[in-house]
């Protein structure tokens, strides 16, 4: 596959994926484009790339240096922000782990929590709380789990994925 073509291919399914993450198809897009790219871009070359407006340019990379996936770096000589992407796997993976706990697991055990004290001794009352105690231990798991992973080394990953194999 030629160059050009591997590499669109590439920025669009990045985009793609960046959507079962949480975050736009265009930031996405955005986030593959700083990824490869061998210098520092701004956000007029980004909107010339793939062909956005400036505001969707503009609020797509924000977003990214809200979510710390990328950052603004100057270039000297010129009055522009310029955008570079962290390349760092690792990091960029507990960067978006850290989001999406934010936004989808931390309020279901702040729901968990609160649901957890239900007054009533019918049948349903009962199930109702068996379920609310469920999930709560489940979520509260998950909770440690990836904040054990947000907070650990590189390594561990791989470490916890070769115990498993053996």
């Amino acid at each position: 596959m030629e160059y050009n073509n591997a590499r669109d291919k590439f920025i669009s399914s990045w985009g793609e994926f960046a959507v079962n993450w949480g975050i736009t198809k265009t930031m996405g897009q955005i986030h593959a484009l700083l990824l490869l790219a061998p210098r520092a871009m701004c956000a007029d070359e980004v909107m010339q790339d793939l062909e956005v407006s400036r505001g969707n340019a503009n609020m797509n990379i924000k977003a990214l240096v809200d979510w710390g996936l990328i950052h603004k770096v100057q270039v000297k000589g010129d009055r522009k922000d310029y955008y570079i992407a962290d390349k760092d796997f690792w990091s960029i993976f507990k960067k978006i782990i850290v989001q999406r706990k934010r936004k989808e697991l931390d309020p279901m055990v702040s729901l968990m929590q609160e649901l957890s004290h239900v007054d009533g001794v019918c049948n349903e009352s009962k199930e109702f709380c068996k379920i609310v105690q469920e999930l709560s231990l489940f979520s509260g798991r998950a909770d440690a789990a990836l904040s054990n992973m947000i907070e650990s080394k590189n390594n561990w990953l791989l470490g916890a994925y070769m115990k498993m194999v053996r």
